[in-house]
């Protein structure tokens, strides 16, 4: 068959599955591969959701279709979240809708308010959907540049967008930030919002790791600032708080238009989670809330695991102040492969995989990201791998070759 869809076409290959591939063979030789490639949450969904799901489940009422907008009790539930975390008033019923995730209400959003050829400004490197989302959409993305201490972001947008042709549709933003685990401060979204205002660009800001920090404040919703829900929409997820990833739970809550765009759209496209979901979700948000510790607490002693391990091998890694990622530069001995193949060598030689920061953007070639996935004494054993690997691998030697000479011998 020809690849003659349009939208296909539009589409990359998927850099992340030459490592899936590779990973897939290795384990079906029987290899031990430690898995750091795919930010998928290992620890359970705490006791009192599961419970609350088998609960309802049991009630052949709740087999029926759903609410594409989430039920009235969840959509109330995601609302008293944000008054008592960030002390933003939410109206449940114009203002909060519940998505299959957040990554679903980001493309579908995409498909609400974009129309082919409108431009849309992006941070690179990014998590895929971002760009992605939209480029399906038909739009255009400009990508902004990593900050660099000799810029500041509002220089890389204000240059964005005088250079936009059209005008930016709308911005996203990601803080703390998949991959780079970046996070930011309140005082960081005042001008953003003040700009895009006046310029009538519209901000989505995906806020999944909202509760998955370890050092400093927790990340401020941009909602927060005064003004925004006037621009801005916010997405959040239940994967990483609550570790519900399989779940497929999330919101966009704020601006009423967005909000009200995206309804309208889902309404085409499907009948909302099962219910059952929906009732056990309500339960994690109005619930007790030590469990969001519990993993954060987790999450923080495997990153103080790894960081200080990979330092001791050889590999210094900036310790990440939130979300569940390593940002790791390439060591400078195996830079000028690329994040590809040194992703790939990494797999094949010391059993580790990784997520190759090309598939982030292309100004993510430089580093690959690690996923706080695998326990602490796998974390060691990863290391040790690695340690070993950097001490004994030739940076200059291919990595096909590399895997050849395993084969042979």
């Amino acid at each position: 068959m020809d690849p003659e869809f349009h939208r296909i076409r539009r589409l990359p290959p998927y850099v992340f599955e030459q490592v899936n591939s590779l990973k897939a063979k290795a384990r079906a030789r029987g290899e031990d591969i430690i898995d750091f490639g795919m930010g998928n949450p290992d620890l359970p969904t705490p006791k009192h959701i599961v419970d609350k799901l088998v609960e309802t489940v049991a009630d052949p009422r709740a087999h029926r279709y759903s609410v594409s907008r989430g039920i009235p009790g969840l959509r109330k539930a995601q609302a008293a979240y944000y008054a008592r975390r960030f002390g933003v008033e939410l109206d449940p019923d114009r203002e909060v809708i519940a998505t299959l995730g957040s990554k679903e209400g980001l493309a579908n959003l995409a498909q609400a308010i974009t129309a082919p050829g409108d431009t849309i400004l992006v941070p690179n490197p990014s998590y895929p959907i971002h760009p992605y989302g939209f480029i399906i959409a038909g739009a255009a993305i400009r990508s902004l540049p990593p900050v660099t201490p000799e810029t500041d972001f509002m220089t890389v947008l204000e240059r964005a967008t005088r250079h936009s042709v059209p005008m930016p549709t709308a911005i996203v933003l990601n803080y703390p930030s998949n991959p780079t685990a970046e996070v930011v401060d309140l005082d960081f979204y005042a001008p953003i919002v003040e700009f895009c205002r006046a310029k009538g660009i519209y901000i989505l800001s995906d806020l999944a790791y909202s509760e998955i920090y370890f050092d400093g404040n927790p990340p401020p919703s941009i909602l927060q600032v005064p003004g925004a829900k006037d621009i801005a929409v916010e997405f959040t997820s239940m994967s990483k708080t609550y570790s519900m990833p399989g779940w497929r739970m999330g919101f966009a809550v704020g601006n009423q238009k967005l909000i009200q765009a995206l309804a309208r759209m889902k309404s085409y496209l499907d009948y909302g989670a099962f219910t059952p979901i929906q009732v056990a979700a309500t339960a994690a948000l109005n619930g007790p809330q030590d469990c969001v510790e519990e993993a954060r607490q987790i999450y923080k002693a495997r990153r103080d695991v790894l960081i200080p391990g990979l330092l001791d091998a050889g590999w210094n890694v900036p310790s990440p102040p939130a979300t569940m990622f390593a940002w790791a530069p390439i060591p400078p001995a195996f830079a000028h492969l690329g994040s590809l193949e040194f992703s790939k060598r990494l797999l094949t030689e010391a059993k580790v995989a990784v997520a190759p920061g090309l598939g982030f953007g292309e100004y993510g070639d430089g580093h690959v990201r690690i996923a706080l996935v695998e326990n602490e004494h796998r974390t060691r054993q990863a290391i040790r791998n690695i340690k070993r690997f950097l001490a004994s691998a030739d940076p200059a030697r291919p990595q096909d070759a590399a895997v050849q000479k395993k084969v042979v011998a």
